[in-house]
């Protein structure tokens, strides 16, 4: 894509835009084990076909696997792997011959996306201008990497549809940005381009024949977005066309945009503004009738960013009813000749909204990029503050709601309060659903108000939490701040929880308060209207102990936690209602007639079915290990005491749906005992990493040599998180174990 229309590349400029993030693929795959991999099963295990949470440990089913150590792996195909240290990564195609080539394949797994989006109100169909963000800057690792300071984006409330570009000829969106996108309703699209000579010869290739010619490449292009489970393609042509191909251009797009809309609920299709129907490559800044065709034959339309209020006057009669399908572009980075851009995009954003067009921001990464990485959460609110009232909100409308506020990176891993790995992690699938930032004023008075904030430095589940800093000025009895618009009909009873702390001394209140509305007749109980002048706001109240049918779920209501945390449960009943917004509320202690300031964290944030908390989970089955790799340890080569490395892929069964991730585990011991003879204790289990889909890639496990004519064994645990945010019982999760031999000399 052209930085303002001038022919300038940002490819000279961003090198790691180059690799993408992967993805994660439910689908049926052959189990076996390879090879050289003997499986073994307990015999002593139970047949036991209905799950049960109460499962106890000697039940579960684990799979054996016995190996014989050898330094001479099996390669792994370097598209989906990193050459040195067999970490799975995103891929690209960059030829036609590639494309057509690409099938469906095993190693394709790593990157595919958990599900589609999740229900969001407004749905993209509806007519409302929306906003695009095109990004082109770090996919980063499948499973995740020890980046100290990357980029991150949590404003997705604002966004519509995120694209992910680059400069190969096709661009499969990284899983990570995939994953997170879709966790908030957000539509992604993957880009196909074509550029230069090389670009005019692969578009004479497809384009300039008949029809079977770019319908084979239309049919590649959905199977891939079906595949990988994202939404669609910008398509962006930027070399010149022959007559022959250009006309075929419109056949190509109305195919592609037909075949999409049947295989991927709720996909899309874009051009970019390029070239025109001469076939000359001649942005116009515009839709007009030079490119009218090409808006005519998809979902929308992304103009170049050159444009002037002008240009936006004469769209008006060229889109007619479909104001909302005009994307018009926003260079960030303020190449060019364009209306605002850095901190001045809002400038941009003033003149679209008031036009009624959609808005595309192409590399807001600009905060990261180009300012102090120490300041860049500052940058990045300031930015997305200053656009907030030209981007209108989305609402969450499906249960169960449930949130950590992780952004998907910190500088350590916390389970429920426990710090379980100290160092730098980051992994965009793990980011959370993100609540609306921003400052919040009290209306007529200018002293009381509530910030929210990301919070590294401290985490109840994840890497990090929600900071809200706020002041109660003496007049006021509480301040509030909105964390969530909803949209969400509830079932007759929703189970709600508050995990959160206050630092320093101060005693102020916090409470969770909501909004419903009528979805009939709204009738709620367990709940009372906050005042007549608010009737729709509600105060649920605390439970000092849990339901009794919930107590293994939420034993630790109003409890002190570890860490200072602190749980609050609500049980609510509702009939006929639509809840609408989710708030907390700070009041001042009793007796208090002074300014009160406050700093709050909030570590989770739950809304919940109450009756799906009673239905059994599946449980983790079918776990296999496959592609081993074994490396002498590095000290082992100083000199050191003998030690091993460990790479392999553990595969297992388990429905996606019922899950947010699953947590990789391993116990390692120095022995496994002979063959037939029961597992040796388990250790402690560590936590290697999280996945999103039902395989995991394990990179370079430190393992302890076997001795001569004993077993080394090492087991992995696969820990799914359900939807709901509970802990699973360990006798539910899956589990394989390996016995490993060094070679007879």
């Amino acid at each position: 894509m052209e930085a303002a229309g001038t022919g300038t590349r940002t490819a000279a400029r961003r090198q790691e835009r180059r690799l993408q993030a992967p993805a994660t693929v439910e689908k049926q795959r052959d189990r076996r084990p390879r090879g050289r991999l003997a499986r073994r099963r307990n015999n002593n295990k139970k047949n036991n076909s209905t799950p049960s949470l109460l499962r106890i440990e000697e039940d579960q089913e684990e799979a054996v696997f016995r190996e014989v150590v050898s330094f001479t792996p099996d390669p792994l195909p370097v598209r989906y792997y990193e050459k040195d240290t067999t970490r799975p990564i995103s891929f690209y195609l960059s030829s036609l011959e590639e494309l057509l080539a690409w099938t469906p394949d095993a190693e394709d797994g790593f990157n595919v996306a958990l599900g589609p989006p999740e229900c969001r109100q407004p749905p993209l169909s509806s007519r409302r201008p929306r906003t695009l963000m095109c990004h082109d800057m770090m996919g980063g690792f499948i499973q995740g990497s020890a980046t100290q300071t990357p980029y991150s984006f949590y404003h997705w409330q604002y966004i519509d549809i995120f694209v992910y570009f680059s400069h190969h000829t096709v661009t499969i969106p990284p899983v990570g940005w995939t994953n997170a996108a879709h966790r908030h309703g957000v539509c992604v699209l993957g880009t196909f381009i074509t550029e230069w000579k090389d670009g005019e010869r692969l578009c004479e290739a497809f384009l300039a024949g008949d029809e079977r010619s770019y319908r084979a490449v239309a049919d590649q292009l959905v199977l891939i977005a079906q595949f990988f489970r994202f939404d669609g393609w910008l398509i962006n042509i930027e070399n010149s066309l022959s007559l022959a191909a250009v006309g075929n251009v419109p056949h190509f797009l109305r195919y592609l945009t037909s075949q999409l809309h049947q295989q991927v609920p709720g996909g899309l299709v874009l051009w970019y503004d390029s070239v025109v129907s001469s076939g000359q490559l001649k942005w116009q800044d515009e839709l007009n009738e030079q490119n009218r065709v090409f808006f005519d034959s998809c979902d929308g339309f992304f103009t170049n960013y050159n444009w002037r209020e002008e240009h936006l006057e004469r769209m008006l009669g060229q889109a007619g009813e479909r104001l909302a399908d005009v994307y018009v572009g926003v260079d960030v980075f303020a190449r060019g000749n364009v209306v605002g851009g850095r901190f001045d995009t809002n400038k941009s954003l003033e003149l679209i909204r008031k036009h009624g067009f959609s808005a595309a921001l192409f590399a807001p990464g600009w905060v990261y990029e180009c300012l102090e990485k120490g300041d860049f959460f500052q940058n990045q609110d300031k930015f997305w503050s200053l656009l907030e009232r030209y981007l209108p909100t989305h609402s969450i409308c499906s249960l169960p709601f449930v949130t950590s506020f992780c952004l998907g990176m910190g500088t350590r891993r916390v389970c429920y309060g426990q710090e379980e790995a100290v160092g730098p992690w980051y992994h965009p699938s793990a980011q959370e659903i993100q609540p609306l930032f921003g400052e919040h004023r009290l209306e007529g008075n200018g002293r009381g108000w509530v910030k929210t904030h990301c919070c590294l430095e401290d985490a109840w589940n994840g890497g990090s939490s929600l900071l809200i800093r706020g002041l109660i000025p003496p007049e006021v009895g509480t301040v509030a701040v909105r964390l969530f618009s909803l949209q969400v009909p509830v079932p007759p009873k929703i189970f709600l929880s508050l995990v959160y702390k206050l630092e320093g001394p101060s005693a102020v209140g916090v409470a969770l308060e909501l909004t419903t509305g009528d979805a009939g007749s709204c009738h709620v109980g367990g709940i009372s209207a906050l005042s007549a002048e608010t009737s729709s706001r509600r105060s649920p109240r605390p439970l000092r102990v849990p339901p009794t049918k919930l107590a293994k779920w939420v034993g630790r209501c109003g409890q002190q936690l570890s860490g200072g945390w602190v749980q609050r449960c609500y049980e609510v009943n509702l009939r006929g209602c639509l809840l609408q917004d989710l708030f907390v509320n700070f009041s001042r202690p009793p007796g208090s007639q002074k300014e009160e300031n406050f700093i709050c964290r909030l570590g989770e944030l739950q809304v919940v079915d109450a009756n799906s908390l009673l239905t059994p989970l599946p449980q983790v089955q079918a776990v296999t290990v496959s592609h081993v790799r074994w490396q002498p340890a590095a000290s082992e080569r100083e000199g050191g005491p003998a030690g091993l490395r460990l790479s392999c892929t553990l595969h297992w069964a388990y429905l996606l749906p019922r899950v947010r991730c699953f947590r990789i585990h391993c116990c390692r011991g120095s022995e496994g005992g002979s063959p037939g003879s029961g597992p040796s204790e388990p250790g402690r289990p560590r936590l290697l990493g999280l996945a999103f889909v039902n395989q995991y890639r394990i990179v370079d496990l430190a393992v302890a040599a076997a001795e001569p004519g004993r077993d080394g064994r090492v087991e992995f645990l696969v820990e799914p998180v359900p939807k709901e945010g509970f802990l699973v019982p360990r006798a539910e999760w899956g589990r394989a174990a390996m016995l490993y031999s060094m070679p007879r000399t």
